[in-house]
């Protein structure tokens, strides 16, 4: 059933199930001992275990699988809530291990439970909310302040402010409209429409492939509609996306349909022998080349953005279209996109953005931050939420479709509308936001397109229609092709991103330990932290009272003390009961963000305005300074991993640290910007930071203390050759099953 309209409507909680059945195993670590647990229906021992056991702070509770849905023998949704005690007393979440204030309703408390229960650790938990709560402490102030806004000047001021914010968190637009060097080069004819195959470059070299589709029936200029592709791996040629155009061009609108990058025609990350996409199409090539625009400051969406403005311009140069009448419509991720350009293209007359919409609050704690292009550093630290996409396009039509079983959760989607009207109709123009919702899943389904055609009718226009959607046959990819083959060829994303990270390297001034600090966003030397003893196992309690793990192991005799950096999820590294037979106290630590799904974190960090790197580099520090009252012995730092940038940042900005070893990490953010593939480095980003220094310079600053690298890599996880990580630091490869004496002889 489709609703459109308005209406506050009921919030669906969609509890998990926890699936595997008597097959599942779980077990409680408690200090020394542990208690093995068989079946998932001893989860619930598991947890009064927990509750009457005041020490597995430490510890972990353990599930093999949880995932919401029926099926697979899995416990109901009533049974999880029984487990976890929502609904009645739930006294575990305000434990002084939980590191939760209040609340099973909050979205912290979600994180926690979600985390606990998918086997990650408790202390990891903790962390994840924290982000979470100083999210909720903006959305609140957000909240607030959108709810001031009592007049249309006050609403222009707000406009004002979302526009110069999210241009600058995108990392700005190209200052220049070069030529677009369109060319047709192909059509065909098909009843009542025909379809032209083009080229344009939205940037030098940078080509765009579309189809625009113009109607044979009525007299032009015609309204003309920005088709804006979802995360489909062919583009526009989506049969989904192909059923949409041709039903807007029968309702008498010109539709210019493009291709994202890293989509249709326009994969970045081609592999020649197959002609397939080596990351893979849509999500996987954009969250590559994301990450790479990140170290320059800027983000994915700015190409995205200045494409749709181009594809504008295009159309522009059409004597078909009427200038005056040109709106956007996408889903999922052209929903995304739909509702960018609301934001950065002031001359749209309308939007339509599907499956997309929802508010930052519901989505936070599932699915959480999703693709590159999504994800705006500091978007919710500035006060920004989905609602200012729409509030930047009013009093101009702007439509929400969504559906009730979407992963972009409804609830979210439903508050966003309520407030949307709200503005809107401050301005005089209620009727201009408009809403519709159908009880189905993610993807632009014929009723949402349907309401599309209608809102789009009234709003270009002037009619009404109920829009129905005749059958429609959709065409073989190929036809659709732009180009002879079906691939641009042309720069990427990547090389664009590169010269501009040249640009910047080229005018960087000498690097100091202020520029450190403001690179990574440094808040201060943190101060030496609590330590609670778990047998060996310590909680550092870090910044905003978060626990992290930590082993401390201490020899008969201490010759040196050591910080070591790593995750203990596969128990402890062999180096650490190496280093401790060689006389070393060795404290190892997981700082925050070291477990759990790395690109999640990274963006969390990210959408608050901070980062990991800052943030591990910080504990790094606070555990080097608890070392310090333990031992007077000389200090060392060794971090393996996607954990070498922050310890890197960490022996710079700590001068007790003596010595620096890093194993098996990048050595220079600008070999992932030139990179033609990475992997496994979401975590190592600092958003803007190659505009100030690159890692070298870090450990240049680090002297005359000694660094090691120990088996550096490439960006794509292959150890470089000997004389490929640099110079002034002292490089050792590591050999199979080396064992650290033989690896850094004399350390021990």
């Amino acid at each position: 059933m489709g609703v459109e309209g308005g209406g506050d409507g009921l919030v669906e909680v969609a509890a998990a199930e926890l699936e595997g059945g008597d097959d599942a195993v779980s077990g409680v670590e408690l200090g020394d001992g542990y208690v093995g647990l068989v079946g998932a229906d001893d989860v619930e021992v598991a947890l009064g275990v927990w509750d009457e056991a005041a020490g597995l702070a430490g510890g972990e509770i353990g599930v093999r699988e949880l995932e919401g849905g029926e099926g697979g023998g899995g416990k109901s949704a009533r049974k999880m809530r029984s487990i976890l005690g929502i609904g009645s007393s739930c006294d575990w979440c305000t434990s002084e291990y939980g590191g939760i204030e209040c609340g099973y309703s909050s979205s912290a408390m979600r994180i926690a439970i979600i985390t606990f229960f998918l086997g990650g650790s408790l202390l990891q938990g903790q962390f994840e909310a924290w982000l979470t709560r100083e999210a909720e402490g903006h959305w609140a102030r957000r909240e607030a302040a959108i709810q001031g806004l009592s007049t249309a000047a006050e609403i222009r001021e707000r406009q004002g402010y979302v526009r110069r914010t999210m241009l600058e968190l995108i990392g700005g637009l190209p200052t220049e409209k070069t030529p677009l060097n369109a060319r047709v080069t192909g059509s065909f004819a098909r009843d009542g429409y025909r379809v032209e195959n083009v080229i344009f470059e939205s940037q030098p070299g940078f080509q765009v492939t579309a189809n625009l589709y113009l109607p044979t029936v009525g007299q032009g200029p015609f309204p003309a509609i920005l088709g804006v592709a979802g995360h489909s791996v062919n583009g526009k040629a989506s049969s989904t996306y192909q059923a949409a155009f041709i039903g807007f061009v029968r309702q008498g609108f010109a539709v210019l349909a493009f291709d994202p990058p890293g989509q249709g025609e326009r994969l970045e990350y081609l592999d020649p022998e197959t002609g397939r996409s080596r990351p893979g199409a849509g999500v996987a090539e954009h969250n590559m080349a994301g990450l790479q625009t990140l170290l320059t400051g800027q983000t994915l969406a700015r190409y995205f953005v200045w494409d749709g403005i181009r594809a504008f311009d295009y159309l522009l140069t059409r004597p078909e279209i009427d200038p005056g009448r040109i709106a956007v419509a996408g889903n999922s991720g052209g929903g995304t996109q739909a509702a960018y350009l609301a934001v950065f293209e002031p001359r749209l007359a309308a939007v339509v953005s599907s499956c997309y919409m929802t508010r930052w609050r519901e989505l936070w704690a599932g699915p959480g931050p999703q693709d590159a292009e999504q994800v705006f550093p500091g978007f919710v630290q500035k006060g920004l939420d989905f609602g200012d996409f729409a509030l930047a396009q009013a009093p101009r039509p702007f439509l929400m479709t969504t559906a009730i079983q979407d992963y972009f959760p409804i609830a979210g989607a439903r508050m966003t509308y309520k407030q949307n009207q709200r503005l809107f109709d401050l301005l005089g123009k209620s009727e201009k936001a408009g809403y519709f919702e159908f009880d189905d899943t993610h993807g632009w389904s014929q009723p949402r397109r349907e309401a599309a055609v209608r809102f789009l009718a009234k709003s270009l226009q002037g009619r009404e229609t109920e829009g129905r959607e005749a059958a429609v046959l959709t065409e073989e990819e190929s036809v659709l092709y732009a180009t002879p083959r079906g691939q641009v060829v042309g720069v990427t994303v990547r090389e664009l991103n590169l010269r501009e990270a040249r640009r910047l390297a080229a005018g960087r001034s000498a690097v100091s330990l202020e520029t450190v600090r403001a690179a990574i966003g440094w808040r201060g030397t943190p101060a030496v932290p609590e330590g609670r003893a778990r047998g060996e196992k310590l909680e550092l309690i870090v910044e905003g009272g978060v626990a992290i793990s930590a082993v401390l192991l201490q020899p008969e005799t201490v010759r040196r003390a050591v910080v070591f950096a790593g995750s203990f999820g596969k128990g402890l590294d062999a180096d650490v009961s190496e280093l401790v037979r060689g006389g070393a106290m060795v404290l190892a630590v997981e700082p925050r963000g070291s477990t759990g799904k790395g690109n999640q974190l990274a963006a969390r960090a990210m959408l608050l305005g901070r980062n990991l790197v800052e943030m591990q580099a910080a504990d790094l520090v606070a555990a080097a300074r608890y070392l310090e009252t333990r031992t007077k012995a000389p200090l060392a730092l060794y971090a393996k991993g996607s954990l070498g940038p922050a310890a890197a940042f960490a022996a710079a900005l700590y001068a007790p640290i003596g010595e620096l070893v890093v194993e098996r990490s990048i050595v220079s953010y600008m070999d992932v910007a030139a990179a033609s593939m990475h992997e496994g480095l979401e975590r190592t980003v600092v958003p803007g930071i190659l505009g100030k220094l690159d890692l070298p310079e870090v450990l240049a600053l680090v002297g005359p203390r000694r660094v090691t690298l120990i088996s550096p890599v490439h960006p794509n996880g292959r150890v470089m050759l000997q004389g490929e990580a640099g110079k002034g630091v002292a490089v050792v490869i590591r050999g199979e099953g080396w064992k650290l004496e033989r690896t850094l002889p004399g350390w021990n």
